[in-house]
């Protein structure tokens, strides 16, 4: 299971997905959420799953690893389903005790799990595509005119960007310590759920006594090399925005536009 986690995770690239400014990924990203929230039908759904495939395909980003990282979710896909499924009111289809099924509740249960599916599809291709870094400048860029408030952006930013790249290097960390603690004889597969949350306990605190050393040690490598935050900072790396970016925007809006027109004419 900790495997099938790819949140966090980079795959270098050079393809046109690679290629887009970061600021252009995140406001299309953030657009994508909207847009999925106002889609209402089967074309319409269609449409947002064939431009994340076509995505997908231009990224070079392999359809297994997009999978892989839906996995961790599916208790939850699943959760959500059956709630829907059970107690959306309408035309009941079938009924026993307290629970029933209603048409407008299979609809209900299946748009749900498109949405959620989609929306984590979407958000994984910008780390998925993105440095860190790059993610870093991106979102501090869109955040400047909050400086003027004495909102600390650089350092919010920077933050963020820490806790996904240290997403892979701890779940990294967790499989050691369950082979180590394996090793050692701990069971963590048998038992009733109070036994196995109590056989968690050995991994939990090394994870967080490495978790704290870690950042300690990066706290201190920064200091180091005189960082200082936003002050005086420099960038080898200007954001520029190119020709595909403005074909990024103009796919994407146009694509987004059909969703939400047809999402309100219930297509």
């Amino acid at each position: 299971m900790l495997r099938d986690i790819t949140i966090g995770q980079f795959f270098p690239g050079n393809s046109a997905v690679h290629r887009v400014d970061p600021r252009v990924k995140i406001v299309l990203v953030i657009a994508m959420i909207v847009t999925l929230f106002l889609a209402g039908g089967p074309i319409s759904y269609g449409l947002m799953i064939a431009y994340l495939a076509g995505i997908i395909k231009i990224s070079g980003i392999r359809f297994h690893m997009v999978v892989r990282g839906l996995r961790p979710i599916l208790i939850i896909v699943i959760f959500t389903a059956v709630l829907n499924l059970f107690y959306t009111p309408g035309d009941i289809l079938w009924s026993w005790g307290f629970l029933h099924i209603t048409r407008q509740g299979i609809f209900a249960a299946i748009e749900m799990v498109l949405r959620i599916m989609l929306l984590i599809i979407g958000a994984s291709m910008l780390t998925y595509t993105t440095s860190p870094i790059d993610l870093t400048d991106g979102l501090e860029r869109l955040l400047g005119p909050l400086k003027k408030i004495r909102v600390p952006v650089h350092e919010l930013s920077m933050m963020m960007s820490i806790a996904l790249r240290f997403i892979p290097t701890l779940i990294e960390e967790t499989e050691k310590i369950i082979a180590a603690q394996k090793a050692r004889g701990a069971d963590f597969e048998s038992g009733n759920i109070l036994q196995r949350a109590k056989a968690m306990v050995p991994i939990l605190v090394p994870l967080f006594i490495s978790a704290i050393r870690r950042a300690d040690e990066l706290a201190t490598a920064m200091e180091c090399r005189l960082y200082r935050g936003d002050e005086g900072r420099t960038r080898m790396k200007q954001l520029k925005t190119t020709r595909v970016d403005l074909l990024a925007v103009l796919v994407s809006g146009a694509v987004f536009a059909a969703v939400i027109v047809l999402g309100r004419m219930g297509m």
